[in-house]
């Protein structure tokens, strides 16, 4: 048994190398100077970072993002970081990516600018950092009662409106953006991408994240099921694990962080080289860190008992 376990593990190394090997390089269709980039989300984070690795090797950036103020700074430092003596290879349109008008309005500029788009990038979102029953305003007791013991109307009415919230900025997002620029990149690209900025949470359930993880989760399916309807364009879905930065600071739900040692959360940087390169190789799945992820997501349908009491402890929830 423990040879055929290691002719298989063997076998499988080299159907995945090969595979990779034989992947057509997605530059010889798209040269990079050439790129046609739109990032959705890039005021801060990931979608900042992104937007700096791809003004760095030359291709044409479009950031949008609803704080104006933030989005002039990321201009400038992609003018500063673009090998473009002018600086002029990218340029920014402040919108709400789940605004329909808005989405339009922003592929009618891309169009003007660029006649077409070669690369769609979907990084906003929003975060929720609570218990589900705790957006209700019901504190946890102990295991098995609440204070107040049912939550009423208007507590169940407000954890509606927080849900649409994370509904919004997590789902109908990148669904808008979806149904906005896929007919444009299968029209005018001649190597159509979407890379979708999802989450480990879509994959692996979290405590104090139920309305993040789901919404995310939701994308997430979305984006999978789009890549069997749109087989002419390659999507690429990046699932990340904590990373660094404010995001968790502006909860829709007023929730504090809580994860542990989030010191050793991923740098943006460190996050936005992965995804761009698995843009550049037409991977479908990224998880980042990728022994990690990819442990993590494996596990929790071998020992689910396992992760959950990890997760726990990761973000030091207590049931009891």
């Amino acid at each position: 048994m423990a040879s055929w376990g290691k002719l298989i593990a063997a076998v499988l190394s080299i159907v995945l190398f090969s595979s990779r090997l034989l992947r057509p390089r997605r530059e010889r269709k798209v040269p990079r100077a050439r790129e046609r980039v739109l990032i959705l989300g890039a005021s801060s984070g990931i979608g900042r970072a992104i937007a700096h690795e791809y003004a760095a090797r030359g291709a044409r950036v479009c950031i949008v993002a609803r704080r104006e103020a933030e989005l002039a700074k990321v201009l400038a430092e992609c003018a500063a970081l673009s090998p473009s003596r002018d600086g002029t290879t990218a340029f920014s349109e402040p919108a709400d990516f789940a605004c329909a008008e808005d989405m339009v309005r922003v592929r009618e500029r891309v169009v003007q600018e660029w006649d077409g788009l070669d690369t769609l990038v979907v990084c906003a979102g929003v975060s929720a950092l609570r218990p589900l029953m705790e957006v209700a305003g019901l504190q946890r007791l102990d295991g098995h009662r609440f204070a107040p013991a049912q939550a009423d109307v208007e507590h169940i009415k407000h954890t509606v409106g927080v849900a649409q919230a994370a509904l919004s900025g997590n789902y109908i997002g990148p669904l808008v953006s979806a149904v906005t620029f896929i007919p444009l990149l299968q029209a005018s690209s001649a190597a159509p991408s979407v890379l979708l900025i999802s989450s480990l949470a879509a994959l692996v359930p979290p405590p104090t994240r139920s309305l993040y993880a789901s919404t995310k989760a939701a994308a997430h399916m979305l984006f999978q099921v789009l890549a069997i309807e749109h087989p002419a364009v390659a999507f690429a879905l990046a699932a990340p694990a904590t990373v660094q930065g404010a995001f968790r600071a502006s909860a829709i739900d007023g929730g504090p962080p809580r994860e542990a040692a989030l010191e050793r959360a991923l740098a943006p940087d460190a996050v936005a080289r992965r995804c761009v390169r698995a843009v550049d190789r037409a991977e479908r799945m990224v998880f980042v860190p990728a022994v990690y992820g990819r442990g993590a997501h494996l596990l929790y349908w071998i020992c689910p008992a396992f992760v959950e009491w990890r997760a726990r402890a990761k973000y030091r929830f207590v049931a009891e």
